[in-house]
């Protein structure tokens, strides 16, 4: 299942995630998924895979023309020039000449000047060729008005945090309203099992919902989920380095979700956020140095 930004360049909706892949463990993850059937790769130079991921793209024996691959600049390579240099570490950890997709990583509200001299080096990067597509992550409504209010290039996709507790509906429809493309990080969930962010969180997983609707297509509750992202139009891009998980998830496209299923998950959103907030600064998360190689 493909979908078509806005600027026209078409990307596979359902991408392998590597947020939080040990490097060691992301090469193997990545040829898994390509040998499985995907074709959408999506890093970071804040994950520090971006080399074991060109490494599994080679090693899969796939044409590097039809491996759609998006990764993102970290908050302090922003800036203009930053941003510039910062293709070139990417392009260069992956193996490329080319990226797919480059999206800045954070708003960095504390910082928003250099958000915007960043995003304008990506609109560079798109007009030169050196990218095809560019866009942010972790962007508010507000934020997106801020950039948009400067940017010459609407952002053709914005990553956040979305999964059937936590929908983002204002995102949503402000990326509509603009034809951006929403793509869900942790689109199972995953945030809301995974140590670290919040206390007392609930996992998706084991919702009941999701747990009636899956057995009643003989489905797991991760596929379900990725099938309500798919239906609904958005991109998603879910992690594992579990090479029968990574196959899981892959297998979504012989089933549908009929509307009743689809309002069902559509109404277990609580509007708590498991991740963190993109409005809040990290200063000392922000001022992680991406090596050079």
């Amino acid at each position: 299942m493909d979908i078509t930004l806005n600027n026209g360049v078409v990307m596979p909706a359902l991408g392998l995630g590597v947020f939080q892949s040990p490097p060691d463990q992301t090469t193997a993850a990545v040829q898994t998924a390509l040998e499985v059937g995907y074709r959408h790769i999506d890093t970071a130079a804040a994950y520090g895979n971006e080399r074991e991921v060109g490494e599994g793209i080679r090693r899969s024996g796939v044409d590097r023309s039809e491996v759609f691959i998006e990764t993102k600049v970290w908050v302090s390579d922003y800036g203009h020039d930053e941003t510039l240099h910062a293709w070139e570490k990417a392009a260069g950890k992956l193996g490329v000449d080319q990226l797919d997709l480059l999206i800045l990583h954070q708003p960095a509200p504390d910082r928003f000047a250099k958000t915007i001299a960043a995003f304008k080096a990506l609109e560079v990067l798109l007009a030169d060729g050196r990218v095809r597509a560019i866009g942010v992550s972790n962007f508010m409504p507000h934020h997106l008005e801020q950039l948009l209010a400067e940017a010459e290039v609407v952002p053709a996709v914005n990553q956040v945090e979305l999964h059937p507790y936590f929908q983002q509906p204002e995102v949503q429809s402000m990326d509509a309203k603009h034809g951006i493309l929403t793509q869900a990080w942790s689109p199972i969930g995953g945030i809301t099992f995974y140590p670290g962010w919040g206390e007392n969180r609930k996992n998706v997983m084991r919702d009941r919902t999701v747990a009636a609707v899956a057995q009643a297509h003989g489905k797991t509750p991760a596929q379900v989920m990725l099938r309500w992202h798919l239906q609904q139009g958005r991109s998603a891009i879910p992690k594992s380095t579990n090479p029968a998980r990574i196959a899981e998830n892959f297998d979504v496209f012989d089933f549908e979700l009929d509307t009743a299923e689809l309002a069902a998950i559509d109404a277990l959103d609580t509007g708590i956020r498991s991740g963190p907030d993109p409005d809040v600064a990290r200063p000392e998360r922000f001022a992680m140095v991406i090596p050079e190689a």
